[in-house]
């Protein structure tokens, strides 16, 4: 990567250092919609908005706080990312290269991505927690166009390290807490789905659908780093028994299970190597 490219994630990492965000840092964690529950989880907090952070984007999404926080959760020291930018709020599917490759550079190894998403499993309704063990691009967007380096050729066979989600799956036993597994379908909204495409998606093999954590994953491989993923789900999908997803839904659905999510992410963290 040639150094102009690299001097945005260079200001805003130089700019955290200076501001007291220096690592290194067992986990960071991005917040989806909905999910400040996880944020009040980590003690001894201090933040910092992305507006005052250089090349950090500015969530434009109602249910995405739009700070950066660190502190301690279960005791360990995590970089907590409330909220993120969609690719849909300016066709930029880059839009959290520069938040992740600072979290790189401040000392960061392991990514816990969480989103809302609408189900395509009657049984696994609102409410639910749910890993993913991998995804399907739909959206027709990827995070690497444009990256001239021969690093752009990202190896996804194992997208959601398989030690995390044994973690997860661990730390959710623990404390009694049903965690599923699925595949999640990227589209790139801000639209919800048609329940033709739902039903599109159900064939290829997914079982959640959603419009974040896709390019994130692909940015964080890109960068070194492992990742686990959580989907908190929020509704049925269009067309699933009856599904009409809202935004309004979405929002409350994911506030009520963030204490659920809250309490997987701590005892997760706990289980890390440090």
């Amino acid at each position: 990567m040639a150094a102009e490219d690299r001097a945005p994630e260079d200001a805003a990492t130089a700019h955290l250092r200076a501001a007291g965000f220096a690592g290194p840092y067992d986990l960071a964690i991005v917040t989806g919609t909905g999910l400040g529950a996880l944020v009040e989880a980590v003690e001894d907090r201090v933040s910092l908005a992305y507006a005052a952070i250089p090349g950090f984007p500015a969530p434009g999404v109602s249910g995405h706080g739009g700070r950066l926080h660190r502190g301690r959760l279960a005791g360990r020291p995590v970089l907590v990312f409330e909220g993120r930018a969609h690719a849909y709020e300016t066709g930029n599917a880059a839009a959290m290269r520069v938040p992740l490759a600072a979290a790189r550079a401040l000392g960061v190894r392991r990514l816990l991505l969480t989103n809302a998403c609408g189900s395509l499993r009657p049984e696994v309704g609102p409410g639910s927690l749910v890993m993913l063990a991998d995804h399907i691009n739909l959206s027709g967007l990827n995070p690497l166009i444009g990256e001239a380096s021969d690093a752009r050729f990202v190896p996804m066979t194992e997208a959601y390290d398989a030690g995390l989600r044994a973690h997860l799956a661990a730390a959710a036993g623990e404390i009694g807490l049903r965690l599923h597994s699925g595949v999640y379908a990227w589209f790139s909204g801000p639209s919800f789905e048609t329940p033709a495409e739902v039903r599109m998606a159900g064939f290829l093999g997914a079982d959640l659908v959603g419009m974040s954590t896709v390019p994130e994953t692909i940015l964080a491989r890109f960068l070194g780093l492992s990742v686990a993923a959580v989907s908190v789900v929020t509704n049925l999908a269009a067309g699933i028994a009856g599904g009409d997803p809202h935004h309004a839904e979405t929002k409350a659905v994911a506030a009520g299970a963030g204490a659920d999510l809250a309490r997987l992410a701590a005892v997760f963290v706990g289980r890390l190597d440090a």
